[in-house]
């Protein structure tokens, strides 16, 4: 098979999918049976078509995936209508496709069991009703929102995020939406680069009753100035998880390692890369996570397709399987399923 040559970039943070080159890699599943949530998956279609069709197509090639949680990526907003409300369109679709798995007709596992979204939380206290608004068209799996607060002076690590405004979450207005999410029972999934965690931190201190949870490993750099600084960003990196894991209402999202953002050129290569691979390049960042976090404040995440750009559904669960392997079967219930059933509240089919 003749595989294409040169990925799109997407982002300048990951690249398009290309199944003919991720069909060159095929493995055998690693402990078919574990059953697996699946807490951070996007749908969408623009620039390439990943909607609830390729997900199942991806679910469908091994693991046993039992439930997912969709994660706010600008999907399907309303056309019109008031701006704050306009994110109430992708919660009305990611429920729809909700109802669309739940017929069975889509595999067994429950596609957007949990929703996050996202609330413009720099309306300060206005935000309160577009949450209730969310709650109300998610019917009963609205979750929590995103509100990406990704910054960097260096416009090739910030991709397409170089608009948003630096210092987001120190923002008094962004507090006040912020100070909305609690009494509604919602969490706040967090998405910024390593030298932001430390801005974290200090809202989770400020917020103590919010439950956070930190995106992709708190998004490591490689890449524009971080570039050829691995072992000096490492360790500023772990110091900075190290420190907020010490914030209780903290948990982190094991992911996100297949984009571009860390550095590695897996997808410019002939062919994708193999679980061991990935294992070796990823388990300094997933066990030190572990070891700050612990398992109960854990759970890997595929963060498809954004990490589709890299290896395959089949293979990036083999490798956090690998990565995984010394734990004992309590600590891989779970990092697999059970920390993303408990933060998103999960009511499974029986």
């Amino acid at each position: 098979m003749a595989a294409s040559s040169v990925p799109a970039n997407t982002s300048g943070l990951f690249v398009e999918p290309r199944e003919d080159w991720l069909a060159l890699h095929q493995e055998e599943i690693i402990d078919p049976a574990r059953p697996i949530v699946d807490p951070h998956h996007h749908l969408w279609n623009r620039r390439h078509r990943y909607l609830i069709e390729e997900m199942a197509d991806d679910i469908a090639s091994g693991h046993n995936v039992i439930a997912t949680v969709y994660v706010d990526c600008r999907s399907m907003y309303r056309a019109h209508g008031p701006e704050a409300f306009r994110p109430v369109g992708e919660v009305e679709f990611a429920n729809g496709v909700a109802a669309m798995s739940a017929s069975g007709g889509y595999g067994k596992a429950a596609i957007c069991a949990g929703i996050v979204s996202h609330a413009n939380l720099l309306l300060g206290d206005v935000a309160k009703g577009v949450l209730e608004a969310q709650i109300a068209a998610g019917n009963g799996r609205f979750r929590g929102i995103r509100h990406s607060s990704a910054w960097d002076e260096d416009p090739v690590v910030a991709g397409m995020y170089a608009s948003r405004p630096k210092g987001l979450l120190q923002d008094a207005a962004f507090r006040k939406g912020f100070a909305c999410l609690a009494p509604l029972n919602l969490s706040f999934d967090a998405w910024l680069f390593h030298p932001q965690i430390g801005e974290l931190a200090a809202l989770a201190r400020a917020f103590p009753d919010t439950r956070i949870v930190l995106d992709h490993c708190g998004g490591p750099a490689g890449i524009g100035r971080f570039a050829g600084r691995r072992e000096e960003v490492f360790r500023q990196w772990r110091a900075s998880i190290q420190d907020i894991a010490k914030c209780e209402n903290v948990v982190v999202k094991l992911g996100g390692l297949a984009m571009c953002l860390l550095g590695y050129d897996f997808h410019l290569r002939e062919r994708p890369p193999s679980s061991e691979e990935l294992a070796a390049a990823w388990r300094p960042y997933v066990e030190t996570c572990i070891e700050a976090f612990g398992p109960r404040r854990a759970m890997f995440e595929s963060n498809f397709p954004p990490d589709k750009g890299q290896c395959s559904y089949q293979v990036i669960f083999n490798a956090f399987k690998r990565i995984a392997a010394p734990l004992s079967e309590a600590e891989k219930t779970a990092l697999f399923s059970q920390t993303a059933t408990d933060v998103y509240r999960l009511e499974l089919p029986s």
